[in-house]
C-alpha cells in the first residue's frame, strides 16, 4: 500500500467540493496557493488521485459579501492586515484542479479514477520525483485540451508543461515531445496550437 506523505510541508489544502472530473480545495493560509498548472494529489482509499491546478480565487467566507477597501491610510498592503488582523479569518483562498490520472499500487493511470476524491481529503503538492514519473506519459494532455474550464486551455496547458518540464532529465526534449503530441491532437486548430506552443518558451 502506497501512503501519501503526511507532512505539513507539502500540504496545500483540503477538499471542499469534488466530482469525478475535478476537485476544489481551500487553503489553510490566505494566498498560499499552488501555482497555476502544478500537479497536486489527494487520496481516496488506496488510490492517489492526481490533478492539475487550473483556477484559484481569494474572496470572502460569506457568500455574496465582497471585501471592502481598507488601505486608504496605510502605507503598505501588509499594514492593512496588521491593523485589521480579523481579515485573515474573513477571507479564504481556494483552488480547483482537473483530475488527470490516478495511481493504483505502483502503476500510474492517466485517465479518470472510479470515483471522486473525498471531501476533507488533504491535497498535497507533488514532489519533483512524482512529477517526473507522471510526465513519462503525455496521455493526460488529451483531458486538458478537451476540458471546459473557466480559464483558457491555451494558458493551462503550457503552464502545466513548463512546470512539469522542470522535473525532467531533458526539459527541452520533454517540451518538444509535448509539442509534437499537441500537433496531432490539434491538427485542425492551428491558431490554438500556435498559442500554446508560443507559451512553452
Amino acid at each position: 500500500m502506497r501512503l501519501i506523505n503526511s507532512s505539513l510541508a507539502d500540504r496545500v489544502g483540503e477538499i471542499i467540493e469534488a466530482s469525478t472530473a475535478g476537485f476544489t480545495a481551500q487553503c489553510y493560509e490566505l494566498y498560499e496557493l499552488p501555482p497555476l498548472g502544478s500537479l497536486v494529489k489527494t487520496k481516496d482509499g488506496e488510490l492517489d488521485i492526481y490533478g492539475i491546478v487550473y483556477y484559484a480565487t481569494t474572496g470572502s467566507l460569506e457568500p455574496g459579501r465582497r471585501p471592502i477597501a481598507r488601505g486608504k491610510d496605510e502605507a503598505t498592503e501588509a499594514a492593512i492586515y496588521q491593523s485589521s488582523p480579523q481579515l485573515s479569518k474573513l477571507l479564504r483562498s481556494e483552488f480547483s484542479a482537473l483530475v488527470v490520472g490516478h495511481r493504483v499500487g505502483d502503476s500510474v493511470k492517466q485517465y479518470l479514477p472510479p470515483g471522486p476524491a473525498r471531501i476533507h481529503g488533504f491535497v498535497h503538492q507533488c514532489s519533483a520525483d512524482e512529477v517526473k514519473e507522471f510526465g513519462r506519459s503525455l496521455a493526460f494532455l488529451n483531458m486538458l485540451v478537451s476540458a471546459h474550464l473557466p480559464v483558457a486551455v491555451d494558458e493551462i496547458v503550457p503552464a502545466a508543461l513548463r512546470l512539469m518540464s522542470q522535473s525532467q532529465e531533458d526539459p527541452r526534449g520533454f517540451l518538444v515531445a509535448a509539442g509534437k503530441e499537441l500537433a496531432v491532437m490539434l491538427g485542425g486548430q492551428f491558431n490554438q496550437l500556435r498559442a500554446i506552443l508560443g507559451r512553452l518558451k
